[in-house]
């Protein structure tokens, strides 16, 4: 951690000094950036390009690196950073206004022997849409929903032993759930759906940071109730008050056997051949009790039964006489489309809620996964 950490300062301060060379030392010759700004960057000499043009676009660029939203396991590490520059050129199609802007970052690393070979850049424009006026808003506000549309994970992933599809659909521009796939060590699969209180920006910031935690902290940790009791801890260790978060997590190994912890979320649907069932075991919400535990559940598999993992706002939609969808729909729904296939059952699920919803708008994000057992 100390390494990484040391490492990511001396990247704070060329990004300070404007030295490109020495931030390309920083990056390994095949080293990948993906950024909002500059969009996909490969190799070192693109790397260094990308930073000319930003100290080109912006000269008195400027940023802070937060020592207390820092965390670091492995050869991975999220770091949280506000940066400062005066808005002196056309932005994101925004004509210049002179203002000075101050907006959040927040990056997630990868890095081997000593050098960056993955960054991921996110970023929170809020402070620059508060001083711009309401069509300046809008773009921002776009560009913003673009930028989580990237960190939510692939929509489908086949492996040797599974399928799973999800999607993840937000009542403003932006919204609070996230949805993960992990491919673990030892060939197990890991699957989560997160949902962050509130909307809008600060919500979807929460919700990026603790994306970033349990993504690091996922790969290193034994079992799902390990992994939510780190995040809970790093989370409460934070103090993110008033918000707070749900998490449901599960991990299916390649003979069937899946674990699951919850963190005050909808308990997930079993669709099996032999009926239905719901994961009802877990704990509180993350980010409000430090000591707080997360019992597992585990069940077997068989090929073709499936997991479905949602969040509040697919029970939570409402129709234009005020009626819920519920869990009792939910399951009816998830039953009459039970043979097919996780994308198909997908989308059909989604149907029927935009369908129940009729004309009236969406209350809260809606996400929804399906993880089936070949």
């Amino acid at each position: 951690m100390d390494a990484i950490r040391h490492l990511l300062r001396q990247h704070e301060e060329a990004l300070n000094r404007h030295d490109v060379p020495a931030l390309v030392d920083l990056y390994a010759d095949d080293a990948v950036v993906e950024s909002p700004m500059f969009d996909t960057v490969r190799g070192r000499a693109a790397i260094g390009r990308s930073f000319e043009r930003l100290f080109t676009l912006f000269p008195d660029y400027s940023i802070v690196m937060s020592d207390a939203l820092f965390l670091s396991e492995g050869d991975r590490a999220a770091e949280f950073s506000t940066v400062t520059s005066t808005h002196l050129v056309e932005f994101f199609g925004l004509p210049p206004t002179g203002q000075r802007i101050e907006y959040h970052a927040a990056r997630l690393f990868t890095v081997r022997e000593g050098r960056i070979v993955y960054e991921q850049r996110i970023y929170d424009f809020g402070g620059v849409i508060e001083r711009l006026e309401k069509t300046r808003m809008e773009r921002e506000m776009a560009m913003a929903a673009a930028v989580q549309h990237t960190l939510l994970c692939r929509t489908e992933h086949v492996g040797p032993f599974f399928e799973v599809a999800g999607a993840s659909l937000p009542c403003r521009a932006i919204g609070g759930d996230f949805l993960e796939y992990i491919d673990l060590p030892g060939g197990s699969l890991g699957i989560a759906v997160g949902d962050v209180s509130g909307k809008g920006p600060a919500a979807a910031l929460v919700a990026a940071m603790l994306q970033g935690m349990f993504a690091i902290v996922a790969v290193e940790s034994p079992s799902p109730s390990a992994v939510l009791t780190r995040v809970n801890r790093a989370l409460c260790h934070r103090g993110i008050e008033p918000r707070f978060a749900t998490l449901a997590y599960g991990v299916l190994t390649p003979d069937g056997r899946l674990t699951h912890a919850n963190a005050g979320h909808h308990p997930p649907i079993v669709l099996a051949r032999t009926g239905m069932a719901r994961l009802t075991n877990g704990g509180p919400m993350l980010g409000v009790f430090p000591g707080a535990e997360f019992p597992e559940q585990t069940v077997a598999l068989a090929p073709g039964d499936s997991l479905i993992t949602f969040s509040d706002g697919v029970t939570d939609a409402v129709a234009p006489d005020d009626r819920d969808f519920g869990i009792e729909r939910l399951l009816d729904r998830a039953h009459a489309h039970r043979h097919e296939h996780p994308a198909e059952l997908l989308a059909s699920l989604f149907a029927d809620v935009r369908e129940f919803c009729g004309a009236a708008p969406p209350v809260d994000d809606v996400t929804m996964a399906v993880l089936r057992y070949r």
